[in-house]
């Protein structure tokens, strides 16, 4: 067994397990990755409270006023609409004695953010607007208070894929090679992507799933297909290929070809909607799953595009929220999408059982240092190098 330090001051089951010399097998994270608080706390420190990270879609904040609220890391987060149409982030506490400002999900106000309890008032700019005798406050040098310096603290913000994503770093990290970059790597074409239109495509469908496992349990669920042939039978009707255990994030570039007689992206392999316009030949009839860190998997099939969010709430658990995205006049004209929807809800569910089967073996004795990994998941090492390396930095 090799034993590496515990990151900012965690337990030591922070291990990895070593095979025997000469195995191709390779060791995983030991299982206190997965079920230590002090682990998980330094996650959301190093990796959610520093990364982008994708907090909601952009058509659901199509007006003025509308609001989301988005928990990100420790931090509760409001992306706001403003008047000019631009997407602002802020920390949702009020500057005076920091209750939390927006207590719904999301909604939409007039034109300010008013705080419940002492009825301090923001513009959707964050500045701040009005207070209950405001014209007689003033700072320690007598001054008046300066309404931008009391507004709300700012998050960065940037749109991609019809998607909000913000970053709560004082600097935050380059989102052309840290988001897109992510994605050009995993397609192998910079461009690949823009052939499905993500950001003009509507939301069909909508479903959230509250998982009770570790956000890395889900992520590396999502990154192989070891697991395919064993609980996934719809999915490998569909893509035959993933029955041999070989995920197509596997291979830079690969696209999981369609079956022989599979004629679209289905629970039944019937049909599917309307194809985007601009897939290539090259991939139509594909199926492309990207993973962007720390949050985000984007699946790409020739007639819609499946998106997920995950929001790692707690050591154990972790909401996904997962959009079915078609072209608009599929879903406005009210087209069936029941059998589209089903192959991937299918999916989840099955992917989400079994780690939720997995989390709790996380805290046993038996994996404490962990277990191994197969040659068709060695790419997973990448990831928890990835995780450990973001908190020793």
């Amino acid at each position: 067994m090799t034993t590496i330090d515990a990151p900012l001051g965690a337990p030591d089951p922070t291990t990895f397990s070593t095979p025997a010399p000469g195995s191709n097998l390779m060791p995983t994270l030991g299982g206190g990755w997965y079920s230590d608080h002090t682990i998980f706390s330094s996650e959301q420190e190093a990796i959610f409270e520093r990364m982008w990270f994708c907090a909601a879609r952009s058509a659901d904040l199509a007006t003025p006023g509308a609001f989301k609220k988005v928990q990100v890391g420790r931090e509760s987060v409001l992306v706001v609409r403003a008047k000019d149409g631009a997407l602002n982030g802020f920390l949702n506490v009020c500057r005076h004695r920091g209750a939390m400002l927006c207590t719904e999900e999301s909604g939409t106000v007039k034109r300010h953010l008013r705080c419940p309890y002492h009825a301090w008032t923001y513009g959707l700019d964050g500045k701040l607007f009005a207070a209950p005798n405001l014209g007689a406050l003033t700072d320690e040098a007598g001054a008046r208070i300066d309404r931008t310096e009391y507004g709300l603290l700012k998050v960065a913000v940037r749109e991609w894929l019809g998607y909000a994503w913000v970053c709560l770093a004082a600097d935050p990290p380059s989102f052309e090679q840290e988001v897109m970059g992510a994605v050009t790597e995993r397609l192998g074409d910079a461009n690949a992507v823009d052939s499905y239109a993500v950001a003009d495509l509507a939301v069909g469908r909508r479903i959230v799933y509250d998982v009770a496992a570790n956000w890395k349990l889900i992520v590396e669920n999502f990154m192989e297909c070891y697991h395919c042939a064993t609980i996934h039978p719809e999915l490998t009707e569909v893509l035959p290929e993933f029955a041999d255990g070989l995920a197509a994030q596997y291979f830079v570039g690969h696209g999981a070809l369609f079956g022989e007689n599979v004629q679209g992206f289905t629970v039944d392999g019937s049909p599917g909607l309307d194809t985007i316009p601009g897939v290539t030949s090259e991939q139509d009839r594909r199926y492309y799953a990207i993973t962007v860190r720390p949050n985000v998997f984007i699946n790409l099939v020739p007639d819609h595009v499946i998106f997920h969010r995950m929001y790692p709430m707690a050591v154990d658990r972790t909401v996904v929220e997962c959009d079915w995205l078609y072209l608009p006049d599929v879903v406005a004209s009210g087209r069936d999408l029941d059998r589209s929807v089903e192959l991937f809800h299918r999916v989840n569910v099955q992917d989400f059982d079994a780690c939720e089967r997995t989390q709790p073996a996380m805290a046993s004795r038996a994996y404490r240092n962990g277990g191994v990994l197969v040659p068709s998941e060695h790419h997973i090492v990448e990831f928890h190098q990835w995780v450990e390396a973001r908190l020793r930095a």
